[in-house]
């Protein structure tokens, strides 16, 4: 994918498809990671007439980082599944719980935005909207599973040289492949949860209404038919882009995202890009930018950021405009989404693995 930049095994922006077989790695470390855009019934001008209200719901709504859960635990009924599917996610279930609405770090958001609409799409007319975007995972629940499960398909083939390890994989015919599979389908469920209850918790505190919305895995796996064969299709930082399908691309705290609609190009594997990108490590970040540079960037493109770490800077990502532009054979851009209040995990809580990770 054009936001393609190093990961694990597979690129983080890489799609591979498997015979009967699925790799933990290829799936990533948060399993499920994914994004959710909530479009509300708040007159649009609420975004710089109403920052402090809006800013406060972040805030109280909300929380981020490595371990963080609510005291009180909210409910979704993800929680009444049946956890026991494999020892890891039922040993993993508690913890699930009380982690469920909450963000990771690195980055991992929730955000207002201006959203745009050039012509009619998604069941709104032309326009401008107030939307809600979140980008997170599965929390400490699909870390613990992607860790158990990628050990033991590396373990399950110590024939691997060192370089390809991380792309170990299990056979679906086996107990430890369908366990993984059940394991990674059940973080899919609670990734889903956990961003609705997200969306939930800021919609009562603003008293608001969700006219639409739009949301897409890009960290799991799904079986397809591509060629009129089925195969086992990872998408690892990667939008779904079939034929018609929306999703949702962000940019960075600075750029804008944007709702496309797939083209569902077969060399692509019917996938796009899960983002901007980046073009420097975490830790080149941290040394290249200062958070004056940063405060002037964001003064000067009007948005409020509550709280970010460096490693986020928006100089760190690609141009979007450029990846959006690489990829028009695989999506069509149908809505643009400015951010305007930005919420992160706070600077010192940023992941020690890949992105789209988070305990």
């Amino acid at each position: 994918m054009p936001d393609a930049h190093v990961g694990y095994g597979l690129p983080i922006g890489g799609v591979l498809a498997t015979d009967n077989a699925v790799i933990p790695y290829a799936v990533g470390v948060d399993i499920a990671c994914r994004m959710k855009l909530s479009v509300l019934d708040l007159p649009s001008k609420a975004l710089r007439s109403q920052v402090d209200r809006l800013s406060n719901a972040l805030k109280v709504e909300t929380s981020f980082g490595m371990g963080a859960r609510w005291g009180k635990r909210r409910d979704h009924e993800v929680m009444d599944m049946d956890w026991s599917v494999t020892p890891i996610t039922r040993q993993v279930r508690d913890k699930a719980w009380s982690q469920l609405g909450t963000s990771g770090s690195g980055n991992h958001f929730v955000e207002f935005g201006r959203l745009t609409l050039e012509a009619p799409q998604i069941g709104l007319e032309t326009g401008e909207y107030v939307a809600l975007l979140s980008h997170s995972g599965s929390r400490g629940a699909g870390h613990a599973v992607a860790s158990h499960y990628s050990t033991l398909a590396m373990d399950t083939h110590p024939e691997l040289p060192r370089q390809l390890r991380h792309l170990a994989w299990l056979d679906l015919d086996t107990d430890a492949g369908r366990e993984y599979w059940r394991a990674m389908e059940l973080m899919g469920a609670y990734a889903a949860a956990n961003h609705a209850v997200i969306h939930d918790g800021i919609v009562r505190h603003l008293g608001a209404r969700v006219l639409t919305g739009v949301e897409n895995h890009h960290n799991f796996a799904w079986k397809e038919t591509h060629g009129k064969r089925e195969v086992i299709v990872h998408r690892k930082g990667a939008t779904p882009a079939g034929a018609g399908v929306f999703g949702v691309i962000p940019g960075s705290m600075a750029a804008p995202g944007f709702i496309v609609r797939g083209k569902g190009l077969p060399a692509a594997l019917k996938s796009g890009s899960h983002g901007a990108g980046r073009v420097m490590s975490r830790s080149a970040a941290r040394t290249a930018f200062r958070w004056s540079h940063v405060r002037t960037l964001l003064a000067e493109r009007e948005i409020t950021l509550l709280s970010a770490g460096l490693d986020e800077a928006p100089m760190a990502y690609k141009d979007i405009h450029e990846v959006m532009a690489q990829q028009a054979d695989l999506v069509e851009i149908i809505a643009r989404f400015d951010p305007t209040i930005v919420r992160m995990a706070p600077e010192g809580n940023g992941p020690r693995t890949e992105p789209c990770s988070s305990s």
